[in-house]
């Protein structure tokens, strides 16, 4: 388990209340800590609360479900679609509801739309401004290669 208060992991980690709120905490923070009371805790409820928070920890990768990702010359194909169909920025944000700062903004690529205004565009302007992701594979280096310690001459 790991303390709560100094992020150590230790294996004698109780509950304890520090300034009103229940934490998990090692040895050496119970002893140094001031305002810190003992809670005496059967071990099958601290087992389950530590469990419960050590499931929150894992981090999950936003990216694995994704599909599809803006193409990167986005602004120019949005300005350029715009003017292609005789739309001034006013008309624009009004058909998109959005405001002509916001579509000025967009087409300078100082700002990113969001995807509901990307599908917003796409519509109106008759554009396709998302493109299916690639997935990249990295080659593994076989050991046989040259590193930086090839290179260092030894001196004795």
């Amino acid at each position: 388990m790991s303390c709560e208060l100094c992020g150590r992991e230790s294996k004698g980690c109780r509950v304890a209340v520090v300034d009103g709120v229940k934490m998990m905490l090692c040895p050496d923070c119970m002893r140094h800590g001031e305002g810190v009371k003992e809670i005496p805790v059967t071990p099958a409820k601290v087992a389950r609360a530590t469990t419960l928070r050590e499931r929150k920890k894992i981090p999950k990768d936003i990216y694995r479900n994704m599909e599809k990702e803006l193409i990167s010359d986005w602004s120019e194909v949005i300005k350029e679609a715009r003017e292609k169909k005789g739309l001034s920025r006013e008309e624009l944000g009004f058909k998109i509801e959005e405001r002509t700062t916001t579509i000025s903004k967009i087409e300078k690529g100082d700002l990113r739309p969001s995807d509901k205004m990307i599908k917003k565009l796409e519509k109106e302007l008759g554009i396709t401004l998302l493109e299916e992701v690639k997935e990249v594979t990295t080659q593994h280096q076989s050991s046989s290669r040259l590193t930086l310690g090839d290179f260092i001459k030894h001196e004795e």
